[in-house]
This record gives C-alpha cells, structure tokens and sequence, in this order.
C-alpha cells in the first residue's frame, strides 16, 4: 500500500515508532509534525512540498490537524502508481481513529492501509520482564507503565487525561463540553463493565440519550473506551439489547478511580470488572480484525464474557474469573451450548492450563492472547 496510518490515542507510542522507520529507511525521510507551527508551514502549499519529496519517506503527524491533504496525497499517489511506484511513499499518524478514517477513506480508498495501535500488551510487557500485575494497575501506555513508581505514574495518568479533555476534545469535538465528556467518563470508570443504562446517565448528567451517544462514541473514537455489543442471533432466547462499557485501557480506569496502589485496587469493588476489563482489551486486540468481539447474555442468566465470531459464526467463548481456582459458572456452559460453541476458555491470574467443568479449559491471559494471534 502507498500510505500507511497509524491509529491510536496520543502517548501510545506511534511517533516513537514513526521516527524508528524513518530513521531507517533506506532513500531518507522527512519527519512532519502538525502541532508545530513551522512544519504547518511547510505543507501551506502541499501539493508543491509534497511532490518534491520523491523518493523519500514522508511522515506527517497529528495528521487530523490538516484534513484537506488528503485530497493532496489522493493525485500524487496516483501519479507515482503510474509511474510503477506502489508503496513505501507516506506514513501518516493520527490520534482519533475513525474520525480520521471517514476523511481519508473518502480520497484514499484502495491506496491506502490502517494499522491501530493500542497500549503495550501482555506479551510486550512479558518480552520487557514487567509483571502481568504490573501492567494491570498501570495500564499499557508506555510512560505510565515504566515510571519509577506508582505515584509518578498515577501522575503520569492524570496528566494523560486532563489533556484529552483539555485540549483533544476541543479539538475533535468543539460543540462538546469537555466538563460533561469528563464526568461522563468518570461514570462509565464506576460502572466498569456494566451494561449500559443510557437513561441513568443521561438524567445524571442532565442532557438527552442522542447527545451521551455522541459523547460515548467520540470516546470510543479516540480509543479511549471500548464498547462491547451484545450478541443478537436468534436463539430462541431473551437477550440483553443494550452493550458493555469498558474504559480501554485499565491504568486510565483506576486513575479515573484515583487507585494508586494495588492495595488500592483489590480493596475496591471495581477490581473485578477492572480485571475483566484488561483482559478483554488485550484479547480483543490479540483476535484481531477477522473476528468480531461480542457478549453474550440472556435475561435468564445465561452469560459469557466475550463471544469472538468469525464469518458470522460464534466460534469461541471466554469467562474472565480473577481467582487462583476458577471455575466456571453453570450458566457459562448453558450459553456455550445456546450458540454451539466448542471451544470454550476460562481466563484466570495464574500461567498453568488445565481442564476444568462446562468443557472449559483455564488457561493465563498471555497463554490465550497468543493462542488468539497464532
């Protein structure tokens, strides 16, 4: 592909990644960052600046700052292909990642690639030696994860998040009050993992259900929190309508909380669902995009934590337990046996795999995560 974007919330690690490839990349490279003002100047006429730089690698950051390029980049990369030029040409990097899609998607479709970048997962932490637990109360964004301890990196997150709602919601979302984005996301922190109850939240924070679609779906759009549908197939069943809300990444969650410690975390009664919720992120993103992550919930109780399909078929299920001796819930096995599922995993704190009831197998996080990738 001619264009490459990184997606991902800022302090993920792209531009570090950007700046390793260009700094390697065999014909040279330019390095353009959109939040300084010399490098806007720079692309002020960029169909001339752009054109100039053949043969190089261009890289452009913070690329949601300057959506008319794509319009730009959309007729010399047509030009190059003619010329036999395929790819290796731009490397744009962006923080709001469908945001970003829809402007480029238009212009770019067919010349372009999306990677999505997410936080340090479990098997980059074990690569690292930084403990399962470690990455759990700090969360994968690298400088909170290797602070020097954990009140530089509670300190870390609660810079990381009054930014965001500072100066990226302004941004990306003008007409939305950034105080009522931050209560919001501060509610969704206390109801980890539960099923969202849009009406609550609305009437707590005084706006419509429309308007907390939209302020949950620019979080979702920044890669902030992650929202999980329920599956809806026919089975013959009632089933739960409304999705689960995670807050992606579990480090911004227990600031949010304000959770220093993990004596902090396990005195807290969201340490359940926080785990819940790490885990599903990192398996959510070890599936990748040819399976699609759902829950599954009867009103009955029949329930599994997350469904992953693939070609519209349910094909694994995953119970999240945080307890040395997990063992499945019954209704667990009832909702196995609703959709047909045979592979059936129970993901616990510990690293042995060994076969438990319902026809599950309990195995660690990392054990799964790769298990998904491979």
């Amino acid at each position: 592909m001619p264009a490459v974007v990184l997606l991902g919330p800022r302090q993920v690690g792209k531009t570090t990644l950007a700046r390793q490839i260009a700094a390697q990349w065999p014909g040279g490279a330019v390095y353009l960052d959109l939040e300084r003002p010399a490098d806007r100047l720079r692309l002020e006429d960029a169909d001339a600046y752009l054109r100039a730089q053949q043969g190089r690698l261009v890289v452009v950051d913070e690329i949601h700052r300057a959506p008319g390029i794509f319009e730009v980049l959309r007729g010399i990369v047509d030009e190059r292909r003619q010329a036999g030029l395929r790819s290796g040409q731009f490397l744009l990097l962006g923080s709001a990642a469908l945001d970003l899609m829809r402007q480029s998607s238009e212009t770019l479709a067919g010349r372009v690639a999306y990677v999505d970048m997410a936080p340090v997962d479990t098997a980059e932490a074990a690569q690292a030696g930084i403990a399962d637990a470690q990455l759990w109360l700090r969360g994968g964004f690298p400088d909170s994860l290797l602070a020097s301890d954990e009140r530089r990196s509670l300190d870390w997150r609660r810079d990381f998040i009054r930014s965001y709602l500072e100066r990226d919601v302004p941004m990306f979302a003008p007409r939305m009050p950034a105080e009522a984005i931050g209560r919001l996301w501060t509610m969704l922190a206390h109801q980890q993992g539960g099923v969202l109850n849009q009406a609550r939240i609305a009437s707590a924070l005084g706006v419509s259900n429309p308007t907390i679609d939209r302020y949950i779906d620019l979080l979702v759009d920044l890669r902030l929190v992650l929202r999980l549908r329920p599956w809806s197939g026919n089975v013959g069943k009632r089933l739960v309508k409304s999705p689960k809300v995670y807050v992606r990444d579990s480090g911004v969650l227990h600031a949010l909380l304000e959770l220093q410690t993990m004596d902090d975390l396990l005195g807290h009664p969201v340490s359940g669902l926080s785990y819940e919720g790490h885990c599903i992120a990192s398996l959510v993103q070890a599936a990748g995009t040819r399976r699609v992550p759902y829950f599954y919930r009867t009103h009955a109780g029949a329930e599994i934590d997350l469904v992953l399909e693939q070609g519209g078929r349910p094909e694994i299920a995953i119970e999240i337990k945080r307890s040395t001796a997990p063992n499945p819930d019954k209704g667990f096995g009832v909702a196995c046996d609703d959709l047909g599922i045979a592979q059936r995993y129970v993901v616990y704190p510990g690293t042995e795999r060994f076969p438990l009831r319902q026809g599950a197998t309990a195995l660690g996080l990392r054990e799964l995560a790769q298990l998904l990738r491979d």
